[in-house]
């Protein structure tokens, strides 16, 4: 091999190594470097008893630099090679599809439309996640628009519109408006009295019953070619409250024959009696259906894509036809499954969630069995946890299935290293201990030394959870104390070092003193009381903390009598 061939076949190796290193994030492999090598180069091949010997320095060397300083090598190799790998990392790191003729759009502004007749359970988290992080992608606008046109079907709950604005804070997105559709209805009222002057609509005094047997007969409704003068009339008279609940509505005017009965002169606007909770919005009484009521607001609200469930696909097609009237262009339109959730034996439904309160079942929104974001919250799971997960299902049309074990690994990943260790025993049993120091000092956590030890005064009796307890004459390792045979209801400290653990001939469990601190912690599963270590007690409120061998927990409130906690997961 002569200088010039040895010269690129280094310069080759190279690039390759840095490729292969970078793309697998580890260290340059000299067998993953010779195929591609080789297939690049067919020149090589008569030397390939040499080049291993050649590629083999050049990798060690590569191995040796920073990650840093291999892209900057790559990018003077071959950026190329460099720009298309990170491509494929882009891509492959980008969990939601591209949005569809996105940039056809100025700005991308997209809307969650939260009926509040509740605070959220863990299902509605899926909207804000998705759209938050469409919102970062393409630097657009997201709004939040409270579908609040029902006063009795789905009556609103006055608190839920603050607690549904906490929980997408929670989730970690500000909305760049907020609406109240309560608050717009004269302006529905406006675009009806248009789409009835272009005859899109006329009043319709039919029974439910007369008009369902018309509409699926593919009869037109009687009532369906008065004139324009009549039709404002009797909707003026809607509006001002004259008519009673059912005696009168205002409908679209489709095609009566249209192959999907569904989309037949579907109702505009219907008379309620009960009055709406807001005083802003009490007096009215003709109110807007939801597809006429949400297409007009994502109209006038510049919206330009659209999220909603597969089951909703009638409703861009009944809004098509108000579009049509008023020569509108649709917004692009994403349709997704529903999400269900494992891990909870209460359903994830508003109304039943409500329902369970009311009846004392569930200690309110936020009790750890019920599926709400304000539950999870209260556990100590990061929003960002949940928002990860969401994002992580995708936009498939078919109904999807999260896992909790997903939302607790998220948030494992976030919360491990910034939280410190503590000892709680539950339920435990109780031995005099003999021997060894007056003080335990466990770490804080075992892979930051620097933050020191908790000291964790022994006294005379400590106690260990059932599982623990080793059969007579037997050792146990305490942690932070050392090795301990038990003799009758005796813990005696043996003096062995470590040695009998690496062995692994002595199992290392947790304890607490039997005077620690009580606690009481709130799990799916009910309440647990235990023992913590004495230091415990002095945590705030709000704190994380991993009890060993047990799992995360948050403290929730302290008293006299004990320290409440909310578990979170293992």
């Amino acid at each position: 091999m002569d200088d010039d061939l040895r010269e690129r076949v280094e310069r080759e190796a190279e690039k390759h190594a840095l490729l292969n290193a970078v793309k697998h994030d580890s260290d340059a492999d000299v067998g993953a470097i010779m195929g591609p090598l080789m297939g690049e180069n067919p020149e090589f091949r008569q030397h390939g008893g040499e080049i291993p010997g050649l590629i083999g320095p050049i990798a060690a060397k590569v191995n040796q630099l920073s990650a840093a300083e291999k892209r900057e090598r790559i990018g003077e190799l071959a950026p190329e090679e460099l720009a298309e790998m990170e491509a494929e990392d882009e891509e492959d790191d980008q969990l939601l599809p591209d949005l569809p003729n996105a940039d056809e759009y100025d700005e991308i502004r997209m809307r969650a439309a939260p009926n509040p007749n509740g605070p959220w359970h863990m299902g509605h988290a899926r909207m804000p996640a998705v759209i938050g992080t469409y919102k970062e992608m393409y630097d657009g606008s997201f709004i939040v628009r409270f579908d609040d046109t029902d006063p009795e079907t789905k009556r609103p709950d006055l608190s839920a519109y603050d607690a549904i604005l906490d929980d997408i804070a929670f989730l970690g997105f500000e909305p760049d408006d907020v609406i109240r559709a309560s608050d717009r209805v004269e302006t529905y009222y406006d675009y009806a009295r248009d789409l009835i002057e272009k005859g899109g609509a006329y009043t319709c005094s039919c029974s439910g019953e007369d008009f369902s047997n018309l509409k699926n007969d593919g009869k037109p409704c009687p009532h369906r070619d008065k004139d324009t003068e009549t039709t404002l009339e009797e909707f003026e008279a809607m509006v001002d409250g004259e008519y009673n609940s059912g005696e009168m509505v205002l409908r679209v005017k489709t095609d009566i024959e249209h192959k999907n009965p569904a989309l037949r002169d579907w109702v505009a606007f219907r008379m309620i009696d009960t009055p709406h909770p807001r005083p802003e919005a009490e007096d009215y009484r003709a109110w807007p259906m939801l597809d006429f009521q949400s297409g007009v607001d994502d109209h006038l609200t510049g919206v330009t894509h659209i999220i909603r469930g597969i089951d909703l696909q009638d409703s861009a097609k009944r809004q098509q036809f108000v579009y049509d009237y008023f020569g509108w262009d649709y917004p692009e339109v994403l349709h997704w499954g529903h999400v269900q959730l494992d891990a909870y034996d209460v359903k994830m439904s508003t109304s039943t969630i409500k329902e369970l309160i009311d009846e004392g079942e569930l200690d309110g929104w936020d009790d750890p069995r019920a599926p709400t974001i304000q539950s999870v919250r209260r556990r100590g799971i990061r929003g960002q946890a949940i928002v990860d997960a969401m994002v992580e299902l995708g936009m498939s049309t078919s109904d999807v299935d999260l896992a909790m074990s997903s939302v607790y690994a998220n948030n494992r990943d976030l919360v491990d290293d910034e939280t410190n260790r503590y000892f709680f025993v539950r339920n435990g049993e109780a031995f005099a201990i003999e021997g060894g120091p007056d003080e335990a000092h466990p770490p804080l956590h075992p892979s930051f030394e620097g933050r020191g030890t908790r000291a964790i005064p022994v006294g005379d009796s400590v106690l260990l959870e059932s599982d623990d307890v080793p059969a007579e004459g037997e050792r146990v390792w305490l942690k932070g104390f050392g090795a301990v045979r038990r003799e009758d209801d005796t813990l005696v400290a043996t003096g062995d070092d470590l040695d009998v653990v690496r062995e692994g001939d002595v199992p290392v469990i947790h304890w607490v003193p039997e005077d620690g601190l009580p606690v009481r912690m709130r799990t799916m599963d009910g309440d647990v009381t235990g023992v913590a270590e004495p230091d415990f007690g002095d945590l705030p409120v709000d704190e994380l903390v991993q009890f060993e061998r047990v799992g995360f927990a948050r403290v929730d409130s302290k008293d006299d009598d004990e320290t409440v906690t909310y578990f979170a997961h293992k």
